[in-house]
């Protein structure tokens, strides 16, 4: 390939400049594509790679050479990375500076390792990088994936428990599950909440008040006029609101609902011992 060369940077080949600000977001695993066969795989590769906070991309032996135009239209704005892979004639180059080698594959193949979920993986990627330890995934071609050699380089074996009846992904698939827990094993974001914009969740106390004066309208309307059965109809309504969490402008508008239907009520002179259907 004339291109073989540990550490080869290719960015000054393509001339590129634009895409997004990436850069290295601190001691981030490196991300190993193994004699990749489609320059589309490889950029949406970047592109998953950017979503999950990693950036540093090695290539061994790609099928077509490289540089390919079409990865990085594929890549998304994730130029960056791509302009800073580097290019490896082995797998051997290409995790030569490492300290940890993980590699993914469908099943293991006859051989001792410990195999993990992609979970897992990330959470021990973590601890070594936390260690101050550089560590790599290697990722096998899109048809056959890595073989008994490639994998006898690496120090653990990644298997992502999908639906056994059907466990393909393509190389961007598998790139973007890994990036996805690399990022999650330190994401602080609550994993529920609720967007109320300018408003904000009621209090207990005025949503009380809003169910006295929902209460005081239906007894009013005689709606709640069957008194044995009054108790547990009012526990209903309450268990109604109580399930989720009603905004202070959604109580403010409940408010003002039943304030006009009462006075509709009232300006169509319905006698408070009618009934709602004027019987």
């Amino acid at each position: 390939m004339g291109r073989n060369t540990r550490n080869e940077r290719i960015g000054a080949v393509t001339g590129r400049s634009g895409g997004a600000p990436l850069t290295p977001n601190g001691n981030t695993p490196v991300v190993v594509l193994v004699r990749p066969q489609l320059a589309d795989n490889i950029g949406a590769v970047a592109r998953a790679m950017a979503n999950g906070g990693l950036f540093h991309l090695r290539l061994v032996a790609p099928r077509d050479g490289w540089p390919q135009e079409k990865a990085w239209r594929t890549a998304s704005g994730a130029d960056r990375i791509l302009d800073e892979l580097t290019l490896h004639g082995t797998v051997a180059d290409a995790v030569a500076d490492l300290h940890h080698v993980m590699a993914t594959c469908p099943r293991p193949r006859h051989m001792i390792k410990p195999v993990m979920t992609a979970r897992g993986a990330a959470a021990e990627l973590r601890m070594i990088a936390a260690r101050g330890l550089r560590a790599g995934v290697l990722f096998g071609p899109e048809r056959a994936g890595l073989d008994s050699d490639d994998m006898a380089r690496a120090d653990a074996l990644v298997r992502f428990p999908l639906n056994p009846s059907f466990m393909s992904l393509n190389l961007a698939q598998a790139a973007m599950v890994l990036a996805y827990e690399w990022w999650t094993a330190a994401e602080e974001t609550v994993s529920r909440t609720l967007t109320t914009n300018e408003t904000r969740i009621a209090t207990k106390g005025q949503l009380d008040n809003f169910l006295l004066h929902l209460t005081d309208q239906l007894d009013a309307s005689g709606f709640l006029r069957n008194l044995p059965k009054r108790p547990g109809m009012v526990r209903n309504i309450r268990h109604l609101f109580e399930r989720g969490e009603v905004t202070e402008q959604e109580l403010r508008t409940l408010h003002g609902i039943v304030t006009e239907l009462a006075i509709g009520r009232r300006q169509r002179g319905r006698l408070e011992t009618e009934s709602p259907d004027g019987r």
